[in-house]
């Protein structure tokens, strides 16, 4: 199989998915596949998760796909059952294997479109849309700057704490397709000397960052664990499957958790912040605005090490 694919040493693997193909099908990555009018591409009418798997194994695999599941019903779009992605990850390892070995980090995304408008690609709702995910190895240029402290700003993310509630349509909380605000927003901070961004609403909640979830840490009594606090579901964030495996774990260690609503004062109060996803892991923010925040490295590592636990991830409810 692997001779069909060029650069095979450094080359992306992608599986499609679809009703001939339940548990997905290679194809290359560098030939036409997506058709122009699938809504995904015109309207970016789709949702996505991103993995992370280390020596083959895919980390908190059951958690992207309830997230999947997630924003799949707040759109209304069919997605192939979890043993279906589940496959489709597997024949992505094996491609690699065939090819000479699984590199020892990789991102894996996972994509879902609503498919064709009045065309749907079958008539099992369950894959009646666009399915597919890609395999990548890590950037070595990300695998660099793990643990590196970031300078973030806050920007206004445009509407209030009660919008998630109030206006359903706004999908917030789903993880879509619709990235343009998120990557403008990065855009805005690089050009104005930050790494990174934290959103806030516009009656002043923390919310999360364009790729990121927000996690502080109050310092406890001595000889006791930090409590660790993250931004309230409500307002309409995605759930983070760093955050809730990186709670799991500290739960379990005796730490004390907690969840917003958290006020931009807070951020600044912290003893640490980071911004968590699953590919850059916990990433310590050492500035908000013109504020500066303390790093603590070995507090940094913990909160990786409980990453390596690859517990169940555990949230509020949603």
């Amino acid at each position: 199989m692997a001779e069909h694919f060029r650069d095979d040493s450094v080359a992306a693997v992608a599986v499609r998915i679809d009703a001939e193909h339940p548990h997905g099908a290679v194809f290359d990555p560098h030939q036409p596949q997506l058709r122009i009018t699938d809504l995904g591409a015109i309207r970016g009418d789709g949702i996505f998760e991103t993995m992370f798997a280390v020596n083959g194994t895919p980390r908190k695999l059951d958690a992207h796909l309830a997230r999947l599941r997630r924003s799949a019903a707040i759109l209304d779009i069919g997605v192939p059952p979890a043993e279906s992605w589940e496959a489709a990850v597997g024949l992505g390892l094996e491609e690699y294997r065939a090819r000479g070995g699984v590199p020892e980090e990789l991102a894996i995304k996972l994509v879902a479109t609503r498919g064709v408008e009045n065309e749907p690609a079958s008539e099992d709702p369950a894959f009646a849309g666009t399915y597919w995910l890609m395999l990548t190895p890590v950037a070595e240029s990300i695998r660099a700057n793990r643990g590196k402290p970031l300078a973030v700003t806050l920007l206004d993310r445009g509407y209030d704490s009660t919008a998630a509630e109030r206006a359903p349509w706004l999908v917030l909380g789903a993880k879509t397709l619709s990235y343009a605000v998120n990557m403008a927003a990065l855009r805005h901070a690089e050009a104005g000397g930050f790494d990174d961004v934290i959103f806030t609403t516009s009656d002043g909640q923390v919310l999360e960052g364009p790729t990121s979830t927000v996690l502080i840490a109050r310092a406890g009594g001595e000889g006791e664990p930090p409590t660790l606090i993250t931004p309230v579901l409500e307002t309409g964030i995605l759930p983070g499957t760093t955050q809730g495996a990186i709670f799991t774990a500290a739960e379990r260690a005796g730490w004390k958790l907690g969840y917003g609503p958290l006020t931009p004062e807070d951020l600044r109060a912290a003893d640490h912040v980071w911004l968590l996803s699953s590919v850059r892991l916990a990433a310590p923010v050492n500035r908000i605005d013109e504020h500066e925040l303390a790093v603590d490295p070995e507090l940094t590592a913990q909160l990786n090490s409980f990453l390596d636990q690859d517990l169940p991830v555990n949230h509020p409810t949603d």
